[in-house]
């Protein structure tokens, strides 16, 4: 009777901690499609506007610090900007500018209401994680290419600028609090772990995944996910979160001709090799060409209706540094 006894309670102990088992480690690794980098950006413009002191966090020091930053402001064609501030340790203008560039434009594939409260992205070398809050973005650029390597850049992104723009006013909210408690559990261990300071984070990235991309996560993944939190979904459901451009993906930066400043316009984009460009200045430009990982394709000077020949070049994205004296003006090109 007592080894029946004892038999009961541990059968009820392994149910027990089989039901507290949260679905996933961590939600940016659940499916790599969520965002995809092909995806539709708001990036409209990148511009440097000097270089001057600026407070950022590095983890590499795990302390705050001063640098004196390459600045740029980043405008995304729904009415936000912010300052991207590179450290000067990528040592060039025109490097500074690449990274400027390159996270405008991821930062810019997510929904506004998570770039609402992104004043500032500070971008750092060294591989350590990125980080959300403080209204900026941090960006270590060697984690990236880890990042990048298991595709999940972008859900990385949606993860911290969570932080960034949703923490403040939805993870202390009487309704926040309540769907948690109707929930029972969480959606991840690293939720569970840290509830107050991560649980939005780890659920909003699912709760775009189930309501947006359904065609895109598995069906094993979107009933975890619609069983483990229904009411912190249901919650997403209720507040006002503007999509754009997440949820029209009609809208693509890359198709469209660029008016932005000094009327610098590249087409056709995208290409198959050669690209015209337009310029309301008669004088030349140099033009320095970077590939996707920020390596140099090509160097020339270029005067408006003079074109750039990609057509050696393999299909991807690149980056276009347009530069003249302390002008500095950036563009994207997807070669096909």
């Amino acid at each position: 009777m007592i080894k029946k006894k004892l038999l009961f309670k541990l059968v009820l102990l392994l149910v027990s901690s089989h039901c507290f088992t949260q679905p996933y480690g961590g939600t940016i690794f659940v499916d790599p499609d969520i965002i995809m980098a092909s995806d539709s950006s708001a990036l409209e413009t990148v511009t440097y506007i000097g270089q001057a002191n600026r407070t950022i966090f590095d983890r590499r020091l795990n302390n705050w610090t001063t640098v004196n930053a390459f600045l740029f402001e980043v405008a995304w064609n729904d009415g936000l900007s912010t300052e991207a501030v590179v450290n000067p340790e990528f040592g060039t203008l025109e490097l500074a500018a690449v990274e400027a560039e390159k996270y405008g434009w991821h930062i810019g594939q997510l929904p506004y209401c998570l770039r609402f409260d992104v004043d500032e992205i500070w971008i750092n070398k060294g591989v350590e994680l990125f980080g959300g809050g403080n209204h900026s973005i941090l960006i270590h650029t060697g984690q990236t290419v880890l990042y990048e390597n298991d595709d999940i850049l972008e859900e990385t992104l949606v993860h911290e600028a969570s932080h960034t723009s949703l923490d403040a006013t939805h993870a202390a909210s009487a309704g926040w609090l309540a769907a948690q408690n109707l929930d029972g559990g969480f959606i991840s261990d690293y939720a569970e772990e840290f509830p107050d300071r991560e649980d939005i984070a780890e659920s909003f990235l699912m709760w775009m995944a189930v309501r947006y991309r359904k065609d895109k996560i598995s069906t094993v993944n979107f009933n975890l996910i619609t069983q483990a939190i229904p009411n912190r979904l249901a919650y997403f459901d209720e507040i006002s979160c503007k999509l754009f451009p997440f949820e029209e993906e009609n809208i693509t930066a890359l198709n469209r001709l660029d008016e932005a400043a000094d009327n610098l316009i590249l087409f056709p984009n995208p290409t198959t090799g050669l690209v015209q460009l337009e310029l309301n200045d008669e004088s030349d430009f140099q033009v320095i060409v970077y590939n996707s990982i920020g390596n140099i394709v090509q160097k020339s000077h270029l005067k408006t209706g003079q074109e750039i020949d990609l057509s050696g070049c393999p299909s991807g994205i690149y980056v276009l540094v347009f530069g003249k004296n302390d002008r500095l003006m950036t563009r994207r090109v997807l070669k096909l």
